[in-house]
């Protein structure tokens, strides 16, 4: 009999009623929403169906899957990998730090951590290998001719990173978040998740969960959240422009404009190296013309294996303690925020532009600088084509989505020298 009680106060199902575990069973519920909206609504598939399942087995009380004990403190710490005890020093210095409670009293003094599957995959986030592995994949399936054919859309990525700065401020005078908390959250303004995680994976861990779930939702709605924005700023007549072709851009301008980039950023902002080297390694493998081999790998087999391991890592990072929190709550507020001034300022730079160009550009073509490629991009030619059915917006949007893709990872660069 005491063997069979053992073994029932050993069960997950038993745990549940012990301390704050009933923060578990909200967290398991809020993963099943979002398999809903990843399988039944198709919302960024996937990105939020390996989110959902990370964030589900890692509420599961008792499975030791993931341990945030070992990245306390926004560090790794190699010592408890290794099956070091954990000691009453150690647990004052996170304390100190500011590690929540419910973190620190996960653990006991003297006890060793079992590492769990996904405290070694999240590793590939905490160092920064997964986003970088991404942008590679996503260099591979982009083309950067619409914005060599026309540089100065490169000017509306840059103005559509207004909401990683707008959504700053406003966390910073909100009072919830400390500077390098608010930088992370700023991050989901650029649309990109790879970018946010990054960020916020250096300078904000316990709001990993958090931010990334709030990204990859809000991207999945751009197609919802911009065209009222859009029509807002814009008059009927501007919606209305035509744009001429894009002239044709040669293969010798391909294979120079990601080296010449890769150098100007990563001097200009040595932090935002990482990601812009490999967002533009990823396309020289496409242009070069003689690593086919490659550009496929990078746009298949290794963006998908890596997606897979990303989506898992970042679930598990939300647990009940760190989710369930106003700042939680806040950052799904300040999501909203963040693409809002990012349309915004993307429109509003093209009107702006107009005033002095002979040849119009079509404002529209201002939303798609945040980098949620190429889905802003298809926003902007549907509702261009709304109003002037025979509009064909679509290329013309691409420029100002890849320049939003290395606006948001110089702006990640920058904010990372502030805050790291």
């Amino acid at each position: 009999m005491q063997a069979i009680l053992n073994f029932c106060a050993q069960t997950g199902f038993f745990q549940f009623f012990q301390g704050d575990n009933w923060k578990c069973a909200i967290m398991i519920l809020v993963a099943c929403v979002l398999l809903f909206l990843g399988i039944a609504k198709k919302f960024e598939p996937l990105l939020l169906v390996p989110i959902a399942i990370g964030m589900l087995v890692t509420n599961l009380p008792g499975a030791g899957m993931y341990h945030e004990i070992l990245f306390a403190g926004g560090h790794v710490h190699w010592d408890l990998f290794g099956g070091a005890p954990i000691t009453a020093e150690f647990l004052a210095e996170m304390q100190a730090l500011g590690v929540s409670d419910a973190v620190l009293s996960s653990v006991a003094v003297g006890q060793s951590i079992s590492i769990g599957l996904i405290d070694i995959l999240y590793l590939g986030i905490k160092l920064g290998i997964y986003p970088c592995l991404i942008f590679m994949g996503v260099g591979a399936m982009t083309d950067f001719g619409p914005l060599i054919a026309n540089p100065k859309s490169l000017l509306l990525g840059a103005a559509a990173q207004l909401g990683i700065f707008m959504t700053y401020v406003g966390c910073r005078l909100s009072g919830l978040f400390t500077g390098a908390e608010a930088a992370s959250v700023g991050i989901i303004g650029g649309a990109d998740g790879p970018t946010a995680i990054f960020v916020t994976a250096m300078l904000a861990p316990a709001l990993l969960g958090p931010i990334a779930v709030s990204a990859y939702s809000y991207m999945a709605l751009v197609p919802v959240i911009q065209p009222p924005i859009m029509k807002l700023l814009t008059t009927e007549k501007e919606r209305q422009i035509v744009m001429k072709p894009l002239r044709e851009v040669s293969k010798k301008e391909k294979i120079f404009f990601p080296v010449v980039v890769t150098i100007f950023v990563a001097l200009l902002v040595p932090s935002a190296a990482p990601l812009i080297a490999c967002l533009m390694l990823g396309n020289l493998f496409k242009e070069c013309g003689v690593t086919e081999r490659l550009s496929k790998a990078a746009q298949n087999e290794l963006m998908n294996i890596v997606t897979i391991f990303l989506g898992v890592s970042v679930g598990a990072t939300a647990t009940g303690a760190t989710f369930l929190s106003p700042k939680t709550l806040a950052i799904m507020c300040m999501g909203v925020v963040a693409f809002g001034f990012g349309t915004a300022g993307g429109v509003l730079l093209a009107k702006f532009m107009n005033l002095f160009l002979k040849e119009k550009i079509n404002p529209l073509i201002g939303s798609a600088g945040v980098s949620a490629v190429p889905m802003a991009a298809r926003v902007s030619q549907k509702v261009g084509q709304e109003y002037n059915p025979g509009n064909f917006l679509l290329m013309h949007a691409m420029g100002p989505n890849v320049a939003g893709v290395i606006g948001s990872a110089i702006a990640a660069g920058v904010l990372i020298s502030l805050f790291g």
